[in-house]
């Protein structure tokens, strides 16, 4: 047995370890953490200063078990799992089991720490080891005990008072909150008509437009022109007055330059993965673990980029050093600045005790390994690699220009543009937008005053306020970071927890409250409005970070917590009853018995129903009115139960249903599916009809369901399939490869081409 144990938590990121360090060294997998509080009430006791109890996770007992054996046979131990504060709980929970099972004596134990897995970094670390911290711990454990304090008494509370099964989590509540007053704020937007008023010219063989800006000496203002017929008046004039022409009568130029942009932090990079390469903040982390566990680019396994925890903007000196020379060989010195960029963070919270996320060598340069990578690694390598690159390049330079074309005295339209003068970091990288940053301006051809210009048309636009956007992941993430709310190793967990408690769902990548998450989130807002405000868990971020520091103690900080909080739980627990969170009177009566209806919680989400209930079994759906009510179809029965059909509204659009549901379930839908005539090939029987799923995609069943369950994606075509006989093709369409008909049985592998993508889809 080799006399140094490492231990690191990935089994990948051992096999590389092993390749740097020789045959002196035992490099071991933890597989991430080795204990975690005993799920069950007490596991924090306030009343023993907070003391925790732990117990072994069971999946990775096995591997624990393999390390403590291992333990015994060495002489040094070295703890080396990631450098943040979850990987120093991890190598301190790994000390502690050896300890309580008096496995060290004798023994050298160590900490190591490094935030790139190259032989440099990593033999460097092992030869500077440092102890384990406990301020590092500290914090780790302070921020469990809150999660733990938090989950296991508001979550109890949730099921008596909403619905059982829901939970509450200290960082997701107030993400949620976010979700939910965006969606409200959607709700609540009242949408404002105005006009602009464009010009189309052409000047020098070019076209281009301008907005008026001017109109009948007065500068002008968003809502100035609100309707149809003044737009049409002030067009028509324009036209009349201009007679063709549009006069130069002002061309303000303006150079300015536009910096690249920092090294990426973990925030930055979820959201730029998202808006560039359209990656989860799950999927981004995933990615990026991989590439810095190590991947075997032709020569071992090696490292790609450092470690991807970080909210810091610094790089090593010897990495700006080697990033300048690659710049200077590959871009030439007009590109390079005549001293290094130096960035400093935004964040107020930022720890920065990590470099930025980084390339462990640009001289790898993504085109180099691109066979080596998996697509998605190649993708989140080359957009760290380019931006990289870039933020050590010199800016931009852009040459603005706006200018003034004037129709008729005191009425003046207004080109804007830019030509880029220089493109400095352009060259590699640009930043990915928002939804709420400007497009783009375009080049305008050569101008001076004096010069008439062609008018080809003036043309009104009419245009509708629009509310804010729906969260996106890059957004949300954006937003919290700027609250101060979570930390780098937080929000991809923060996210992927409001999804899988279904308090919010993705629609059109827009994050969505589901009914179940407005619920909860107005029982939070009301009853514990100071756990769920922004700046109250901001500040909480920041005291656990003191601790992480040496500046605060852990257990002063969780009993300055706890109390109010336990009280408020207890008080709402008695004073507060479950129809107070789930019922929302309205001011309407019910049309069947006269007592008032209200919006209440059911197992498929929110629903309007009598307050007579049971006595009353009056429901319709949130978004009908009283006159949508369902219904009831006359001459028509339920084939199972005789008792009359209604038209109900359900999750998924109207349907067809019994009245004398619950007691029978029978439902049939609305409009009867499109029958394509096409005969099933599996039973032949029946025929192919189209249907839709619940997500509302189209697909194609037999219409013997549920004796047949044969079914197809793609629209069905009546012809056999030429290399395997099926008595059915389909008609499969895609942006890449056009029309093609594909034999549905996927192990025949038939595809013959019908035509060609559109050229402009072609182009994408």
């Amino acid at each position: 047995m080799a006399s140094n144990l490492l231990i690191v938590e990935s089994p990948a990121k051992a096999k590389t370890l092993k390749k740097y360090l020789g045959a002196d060294f035992e490099v071991m997998a933890s597989y991430g953490h080795v204990r975690d509080l005993r799920p069950k009430k007490g596991a924090v006791d306030p009343t023993q200063n907070f003391a925790m109890k732990y117990e072994i996770i069971e999946k990775n007992a096995g591997h624990l078990d393999d390390i403590l054996k291992a333990i015994q046979s060495c002489d040094t131990l070295l703890l080396a799992t990631d450098p943040d504060r979850e990987g120093e709980a991890i190598s301190w929970h790994i000390y502690e089991v050896a300890k309580e099972k008096k496995l060290l004596k004798g023994k050298d134990v160590h900490r190591v720490v490094f935030h790139e897995i190259t032989k440099t970094a990593v033999q460097n670390a092992v030869q500077n080891p440092r102890p384990l911290s406990q301020d590092l711990i500290n914090a780790q454990q302070a921020r469990r005990a809150l999660d733990y304090l938090v989950g296991f008494n508001l979550s109890p509370l949730l099921w008596k008072k909403i619905r059982r099964g829901l939970s509450a989590g200290r960082v997701q509540s107030p993400a949620l909150r976010m979700i939910v007053e965006r969606e409200e704020e959607i709700e609540k937007f009242i949408s404002q008509e105005y006009w602009t008023i464009e010009a189309r010219c052409a000047h020098a063989k070019k076209e281009f437009g301008a907005k008026l800006s001017i109109l009948n000496n007065e500068k002008l203002k968003q809502f100035d022109i609100n309707n149809e017929v003044d737009a049409k008046a002030a067009t028509q004039k324009l036209l009349d007055d201009a007679a063709g022409k549009l006069l130069v009568t002002s061309v303000q130029k303006k150079q300015r330059k536009r910096n690249s942009p920092a090294p990426f932090t973990t925030s930055t990079l979820q959201q730029e993965a998202s808006r560039k390469l359209g990656f989860t903040t799950q999927r981004t982390m995933r990615t990026a673990q991989q590439l810095y566990e190590g991947i075997d680019v032709g020569q071992g396994s090696i490292g790609l980029i450092t470690y991807m925890r970080t909210d810091s903007v610094t790089l090593a000196n010897d990495a700006i050093v080697e990033i300048r020379e690659f710049i200077q060989r590959n871009y030439g010195a007009d590109h390079l600045p005549e001293a290094p960029r130096v960035f400093k963070t935004k964040s107020k919270n930022a720890q920065e005790a990590h470099e930025a996320i980084r390339p462990t060598s640009v001289s790898l340069t993504p085109n180099m390994i691109k066979s080596y990578l998996k697509p998605e690694q190649f993708k989140l390598y080359n957009l760290i690699w380019q931006r990289t690159v870039a933020c050590q390049m010199n800016p931009a330079i852009i040459d603005g220009v706006a200018v003034d074309l004037t129709a008729s005295s005191g009425n003046v339209f207004r080109a804007n543009g830019a030509v880029t003068v220089f493109p400095g970091y352009l060259d590699v990288y640009e930043e990915g937008q928002d939804d709420n940053q400007d497009e783009k301006e375009t080049a305008l051809p050569a101008m001076n005053e004096g010069d008439k210009i062609t008018l080809k048309a003036i043309v009104p636009n009419q245009h509708f306020t629009e509310p804010p956007p729906r969260y996106s992941e890059a957004t949300l993430v954006k937003t919290l970071e700027e609250h101060g709310i979570g930390r780098p190793s937080t929000y991809a967990s923060i996210i992927s927890t409001l999804q899988q408690r279904e308090y919010a769902e993705l629609d059109k990548k827009r994050f969505k409250p589901t009914d179940v998450g407005r619920v909860v989130n107005k029982f939070l807002t009301q009853f514990f409005t100071t756990y769920v405000d922004y700046n109250f868990t901001a500040k909480l971020e920041d005291d656990l970070d003191a601790v992480s520091r040496g500046e605060a103690e852990w257990v002063p900080l969780l009993e300055h917590f706890w109390q109010p909080f336990k009280n408020q739980v207890d008080e709402i627990e008695s004073t507060v009853s479950r129809k107070d969170i789930t019922q929302e009177a309205l001011d309407e009566a019910c049309p069947k018995c006269t007592k008032p209806l209200s919006i209440r919680l059911g197992k498929r989400g929110r629903f309007v129903g009598c307050s007579g209930y049971p006595e009353c079994d009056y429901t319709r759906g949130l978004e009908e009115t009283a006159s949508e009510a369902p219904e009831i179809l006359e001459g028509r029965t339920c084939p199972k139960c005789e008792s009359p059909l209604q038209v109900r509204m359900g999750k998924y659009g109207k349907f067809i249903g019994c009245t004398g549901y619950p007691s029978c379930k029978y439902i049939e839908p609305l409009e009867k599916p499109k029958n394509t005539e096409i005969t099933c090939p599996e039973c032949k029987k029946g025929t192919l009809l189209e249907r839709k799923s619940r997500f509302g995609k189209p697909f194609y069943a037999c219409s013997e369901y549920p004796d047949c369950k044969y079914a197809v994606w793609n629209p069905p075509m009546k012809e056999a399939c030429p290399q395997c006989h099926w008595p059915i093709l389909t008609l499969k369409v895609t942006k890449r490869r056009g029309e093609e008909k594909v034999c549905p049985q996927k192990e025949c592998g038939f595809i013959e081409n019908i035509s060609p993508p559109a050229a402009k889809e072609a182009e994408e």
